[in-house]
This record gives structure tokens, C-alpha cells and sequence, in this order.
């Protein structure tokens, strides 16, 4: 029910161009409901990197659409019972940077491999205790 997948971006429109495709395609199309497109410097097995990206790439405005009447099953928790009909709705969900200025979205900040390490020497004992 959940597909996200990751794309280097090429043009205008690739990542919603995308999510539209694999929202289509058998395994996405059946009892799907959400599609979220990420750019390639996103794990998409990764949930938190993947919320992550939602969270600081995603204007809810512009970057989710629904599709509506698509392909569902008598199996959907959602689908009543009583239901002769099944169709649900997919949210597509770009979490990419936008396209349009994405050479000047702001970096990534993260912590240096080197820091990380450092840091995990100094309290990495502490941290495993607490646990």
C-alpha cells in the first residue's frame, strides 16, 4: 500500500511523472495509496530518511496530488463490505527538491563521518548503558 521510490531528477515534472508510473504499474496499482518520490540522495528503504525528505522537501500545496477511482480490492480494510464497487484513492507525493531552483536548495546538513565517530568513541559506552 506504501511505494516510495528514488530518482535523480532530469527534467521538470520527472519526479510527479514518476510517481504517476509506478502508481499504474501491477504491484502499485493494486490496493496502492501512497506513491512518495524521493531524489537519489534518499534511501527509500529508509522511513526515517524518507520522512525526513517529506518533511523539509514537500509543499503540501504544490507537491501532493490524489488520484481518485483507482484499482482497489474487496480485501482494502477500507472498502466497506457491503461495497460493490472497489476503487480507492493513492496520495502522490513528491518529496524531491524542486526542480525549478534545485541547484540552490539549501544543503543537506548532516554530521561528518569523521564527528560521528569521535563521538561515538567518546560517549558510544554511555549510550549503549542507557539502553
Amino acid at each position: 500500500m506504501l511505494t516510495v521510490i528514488s530518482i535523480k531528477q532530469a527534467y521538470a515534472g520527472h519526479a510527479k511523472q514518476a510517481a504517476l508510473i509506478a502508481c499504474q504499474c501491477r504491484p502499485g496499482a493494486y490496493m496502492g495509496r501512497f506513491v512518495i518520490v524521493v531524489d537519489e540522495d534518499i534511501d527509500p528503504s529508509d522511513s526515517y530518511d524518507m520522512l525526513w525528505a517529506m518533511a523539509t522537501r514537500t509543499d503540501p500545496e504544490k507537491d501532493i496530488d490524489i488520484v481518485r477511482q483507482a484499482w482497489a480490492s474487496k480485501e482494502d480494510p477500507l472498502i466497506h463490505r457491503s461495497s460493490r464497487v472497489y476503487y480507492n484513492s493513492r496520495a502522490i507525493i513528491n518529496a524531491c527538491r524542486p526542480y525549478e531552483w534545485i541547484d540552490d536548495f539549501p544543503p543537506v546538513s548532516a554530521t561528518s563521518a569523521e564527528l560521528e565517530a569521535k563521538l561515538v568513541e567518546k560517549y558510544g559506552a554511555m549510550i549503549s548503558e542507557e539502553k
